[in-house]
């Protein structure tokens, strides 16, 4: 019978959204509008008889549908787009989101709702809607136009922030309050949990994905890629996070596959089936008669929506450099609210934090301000044209000043490779001390609750704790040693760059020397701390944490070159996966391998006697020709040869700075360290 009332139930939603999107069609409105209307109609509220026999079945699901279209999100969220998103795009995102929420919840209270029916009002207007832009843009043909591009990179950021979000609502909902030390927590947690789940997704999942393809099922394709989904959605859950996490961080990590066409091909019927149902459950939820008693409130927001985003995002856009038209368009083109919204105000709901007419409202202010967003884009040439008429001309010669001055400043900015190494250089030490927390807080939580088979040993609760902390400790080893030789390399790199002979005069290789070693021991300890505070609940007495120490020591020191060679591998994964580009849809593409400049990288191989590099020329070494690396600095005695000559010849206990990708120092340091 529960089969019978199911099948009833999804035949009811499918046949009238079918039927609405198709006349939504006709008068070339987003569907999704057409979606929600359809929830209205065969909701509880609308008709004299109940067309759904149970409203459980579809609120599942609409769960469902929530992954679905989370991951969807993140599917079109590439990790590359980050680079490409400038000030202009950052600016414009932090004062929407920022004005907005504070808008949004002030109007809440001024209403008289509830804190928490504010607080979710101001999160929910302060996020843009992709999906209605997206097609917006697409059916008005401008998606390559500059304003669109300057659009999406608004919008990665905004997907960013509104995960955060979610992530800091969910605190504030299940304790009341959030004080600024819950919000570092959060967001603390929050990020190693996305670095985490990132690098050794990206490491991984492709890998995955590729090794599936390779049957070219696409049966075994999507059930690969949506278990992949909601098992990460799951972990989420698991976690204290929200399954839309989940959804979209894997959905990000696969955007990096090769085969991310084909996927996308493959999952957009699934999606666009369950996401059908999620706005129809949104119109489910929706009662009419709360719309005529709310239209006050309706009205209000729905122009503070409008202005709010129009005044920020212009603004935003326009202070990144770019000219008055192109800024109106922008901030046209955003303002509007949509599924983020939805998700938010779903999340309330679930959570039994907000007031019942909070939904209704969110969804009637994203419906009509859907239907004015193509009318908005279109009337901001008409806006622009407008103000460069009637504003006066000093104030138009200024800003065109400005524009110009900020674009010359961005072509201007081109650091040095030293500063771009040192950069990236401490990214990757942030990443590694992100996965290390993430190794130490694994291991905790398993501490906290250790499985059956733990117990079982009968080692007792100290000496499970002290085996849990060391395995977290060896685990994290290959991290721990790439993080100690990058911050060898990067002393290298300030003594020499920030020491200049002149200023230090006779003092200058003490000084450097001073700076070479102090850099590397610092963030050593500073790593350290890091670590002790972060495995406080594992630390076992001190007598048995020193054991463990000399113990961890041994093991550096005889495994130190194979924990290299695990980051190693692990980095080359990482470089060939955003360094490969996706498939075409039709036929097959070469990988590209990372060639640049920007991908040099240093490192530093001591010369242990027995290395047949000793006694040997830097040009009889052919050290270029035969790796693609090259030596540009050797330290011998505490004194530092920067670019030796191709006559210099090497000597036992020479530490060879290398400069080249991580494929490269692999084959070099191979080459200088062991026998042909």
């Amino acid at each position: 019978m529960h089969g019978i009332e199911f099948l009833h139930d999804l035949a009811v939603v499918m046949i009238v959204a079918a039927l609405v999107t198709v006349i939504f069609h006709r008068l070339k409105q987003p569907v999704v509008l057409g979606y929600i209307l359809a929830g209205i109609i065969i909701g509880p509220h609308t008709p004299p008889f109940p067309l759904i026999k149970s409203e459980e079945t579809i609120k599942t699901l609409s769960e469902l549908g929530v992954i679905l279209l989370m991951f969807s999100l993140g599917l079109e969220f590439s990790l590359r787009k980050l680079k490409q998103v400038g000030a202009s795009a950052l600016i414009a995102a932090l004062l929407e989101i920022l004005l907005l929420f504070w808008v949004g919840y002030e109007i809440g209270r001024l209403f008289g709702w509830k804190n928490m029916d504010s607080i979710f009002l101001g999160a929910m207007l302060s996020m843009s809607s992709t999906t209605v832009i997206i097609k917006v843009l697409g059916e008005l043909g401008k998606m390559k136009e500059r304003f669109a591009q300057l659009i999406f990179g608004i919008l990665i950021i905004e997907d960013i922030l509104g995960i955060a979000m979610i992530a800091l609502l969910s605190g504030i909902a299940m304790t009341g309050t959030l004080s600024v030390a819950d919000v570092g927590a959060t967001l603390g947690k929050l990020g190693i949990f996305l670095s985490a789940t990132l690098v050794v997704g990206l490491i991984a999942v492709p890998r995955l994905i590729g090794y599936v393809a390779k049957f070219k099922s696409n049966e075994m394709m999507i059930v690969t890629v949506l278990g992949l989904c909601f098992g990460v959605a799951l972990l989420a859950a698991k976690l204290g996070y929200s399954v839309a996490l989940g959804a979209f961080v894997i959905g990000a990590v696969i955007a990096e596959a090769r085969e991310i066409h084909r996927i996308e091909t493959l999952i957009e019927p699934v999606r666009d089936m369950f996401s059908a149902i999620f706005f129809v459950a949104i119109g489910l939820l929706i009662d009419p008669k709360l719309l005529l008693v709310y239209w006050q409130p309706i009205v209000v927001i729905t122009l503070a929506v409008i202005v709010g985003k129009v005044l920020t995002c212009s603004f935003g856009a326009f202070m990144g450099g770019n000219d008055t038209r192109t800024s109106l368009r922008v901030g046209m083109g955003l303002a509007q609210i949509g599924e983020f919204s939805f998700i938010i105000a779903s999340l309330g709901v679930t959570l039994k934090v907000t007031s019942s007419f909070l939904y209704p409202i969110a969804v009637a202010v994203s419906v009509i301000t859907t239907l004015l967003t193509p009318y908005l884009i279109k009337s901001a040439d008409g806006l622009a044209g407008w103000f460069d008429r009637k504003a006066p001309q000093p104030l138009v010669n200024s800003l065109q000043l400005y524009t110009r001055w900020v674009g010359q400043i961005g072509s201007r900015s081109s650091p040095s490779l030293a500063t771009t190494l040192m950069r990236r250089w401490i990214l990757q030490m942030v990443l590694n001390a992100a996965l290390i927390a993430a190794v130490f807080i694994a291991f905790a939580f398993i501490g906290q609750r250790p499985p059956l088979w733990m117990k079982n040993l009968g080692l007792g609760d100290q000496w499970l704790k002290a085996a849990l902390w060391l395995t977290a400790v060896i685990f994290s080893m290959p991290m721990f040693i790439a993080t100690a030789r990058k911050l060898q390399a990067l002393g290298l790199l300030l003594a020499e760059t920030k020491v200049p002979q002149a200023a230090a005069g006779n003092r200058t290789e003490a000084i450097r020397s001073v700076v070479a070693n102090v850099v590397p021991i610092a963030g050593t300890v500073a790593l350290g701390l890091f670590v002790l505070v972060l495995s406080s609940t594992l630390l076992p007495p001190l007598n048995v944490l020193l054991v463990l120490l000399v113990i961890s020591g041994l093991i550096a020191w005889l495994l130190w070159r194979s924990f290299i060679k695990v980051y190693s591998k692990a980095q080359v994964a990482l470089l060939e996966t955003f360094a490969q580009t996706p498939a075409p849809r039709h036929d097959t593409a070469q990988i590209a391998r990372p060639t640049q400049l920007r991908d040099a990288d240093l490192e530093t191989v001591i010369l242990a006697a027995g290395s047949p590099a000793i006694g040997k020329l830097i040009r009889e070494l052919e050290l270029r020709t035969r790796t693609g690396a090259s030596i540009v600095a050797i330290e011998r005695n505490g004194v530092n040869n920067v670019n030796p000559g191709p006559d210099e010849e090497l000597l036992v206990n020479d530490q060879v700075l290398l400069l080249g990708s991580v494929a490269q120092l692999e084959k070099a340091r191979k080459h200088l360290l062991e026998a042909s």
